[in-house]
């Protein structure tokens, strides 16, 4: 069924509020009511600054099942960077594309979650297309994270994040397939009897010095009380390991799905790009982008972001109100965000030296479409600016239809950046070629 967009009051703001763009016209910021958007509305270069402030009440009548209706890519219908940047198709055919990871010696390798299988693609031909890609290893258990350790030139091990686990696969710099079978480190909530379900993606990062492996579990539900419901023990928490496997502690909690990790190479905190909980309006509760502060509650399931408690919960647990924990960037709501990184590559302009991106896979509990597009995160000496800008847009048609769903980001050797897409099952290749 195709679903035209509507003029939403992100739009009337856009329109009647002009105040709404900061003065750099080089990148206008809506902030306000002007800076909720939605698919139609998303455009390379836009940026818009959310804040707590901004959040409206709770209004559960609005909740919609606004599922994408996807459709196959248009043949006019291409990705849209900003100016300077060229967008190729490096790869599709692809079955369930989900994380992308780059090996320190330039290979990709990719998380096929739905078959159970860890992809590598080498190179870029003169077509756009990769001179060699190989199956790394299969029979996995809806893979997700990928890590190497140690870090360097010369890593040993590759590191996987399965829903019930984490495993590694024995490694030398060029292996193209396992070196060796899956070792089992540590379980991980959601693949027994009682804690199976639920959302499903575990991310595997290691800290910066690597002492600590970071693995992320998202809840089981939208918004069950953890004191009522033992399925949610250890979910929606970000666990710390040793390399080993050693479970040390909780190293945060009350994210109710940190899909992505990072770390940031400016500070070396661990960053989350996080999924917030559904079903309390359009425009709450949004989702967000934040360092990971150790010990840290973000509010999940009984609040959330600016001391919000859930109606589904009032009354509960008043002694954390005065613990929750602000985001760095706060996002639109329902953007489903996933696979995050930062940018330490010579090739983009100067100015993106230390920022992040972030792939937003889209709404579906939004009566107006939002997400479907990669966003940057500006930076200042390792810090969140609080705003975010639209950077690679396009995935979804005037009519409302959508053919790509962003996924995985990765930065290639040569600081160009890769982007999977599960709804047109491709890879995207994005390379800055000059104004």
């Amino acid at each position: 069924m195709i679903r035209p967009f509507r003029f939403t009051p992100a739009l009337a703001a856009l329109l009647l509020v002009p105040s709404a763009f900061a003065a750099d016209q080089q990148h206008p910021v809506l902030t306000g009511q002007a800076a909720f958007t939605d698919a139609a509305h998303e455009s390379p270069g836009i940026r818009r600054h959310l804040t707590v402030a901004d959040l409206p009440t709770p209004a559960p009548q609005e909740s919609v099942d606004n599922g994408p209706d996807i459709v196959a890519r248009p043949r006019n219908a291409w990705p849209i960077a900003p100016k300077g940047f060229k967008v190729e198709l490096y790869g599709t055919g692809l079955d369930n594309p989900r994380l992308l990871r780059v090996a320190p010696n330039g290979d990709l390798f990719l998380a096929e979650s739905a078959t159970g299988k860890i992809k590598v693609f080498r190179g870029v031909g003169a077509d756009g297309k990769p001179l060699e890609s190989s199956v790394f290893a299969t029979g996995l258990h809806q893979p997700f994270g990928i890590a190497f350790y140690p870090s360097g030139p010369s890593p040993q091990w590759v590191y996987i994040g399965n829903t019930d686990g984490i495993v590694r696969f024995a490694y030398k710099k060029g292996d193209l397939k396992a070196g060796g079978p899956a070792q089992e480190l540590a379980d991980l909530p959601g693949g027994g009897r009682l804690c199976g379900g639920g959302h499903w993606t575990r991310d595997v990062v290691f800290s910066k010095d690597g002492t600590k492996l970071f693995a992320s579990v998202g809840s089981h539900s939208n918004v069950d009380d953890i004191d009522t419901h033992p399925e949610e023990y250890h979910r929606a928490d970000v666990l710390e390991f040793t390399p080993e496997g050693e479970f040390i502690s909780v190293y945060a909690w009350g994210l109710r799905n940190c899909v992505g990790e990072a770390i940031n190479p400016t500070t070396g905190e661990l960053w989350c790009s996080t999924n917030e909980r559904d079903g309390l309006g359009n425009n709450l509760v949004p989702d967000y982008v934040t360092h990971v502060q150790e010990g840290g509650f973000y509010g999940w399931p009984w609040w959330y972001m600016g001391g919000k408690q859930d109606p589904r919960h009032a009354g509960k647990h008043p002694e954390l109100q005065a613990k929750i924990l602000t985001p760095d960037i706060i996002l639109n709501p329902h953007f489903a965000s996933l696979e995050m990184m930062f940018y330490t590559g010579a090739q983009f302009p100067a100015e993106f030296q230390g920022e992040g991106f972030a792939c937003e896979h889209g709404s579906w509990n939004r009566a107006q479409r939002a997400g479907y597009e990669v966003i940057r995160l500006p930076m200042k000496n390792g810090h969140a600016t609080g705003e975010y800008e639209d950077f690679l847009t396009g995935f979804v048609t005037a009519a409302g239809l959508v053919w790509g769903r962003p996924v995985g980001v990765a930065q290639a050797a040569d600081g160009s950046l890769f982007i999977s897409d599960d709804a047109s099952r491709s890879i995207w290749h994005v390379s800055y070629v000059g104004i």
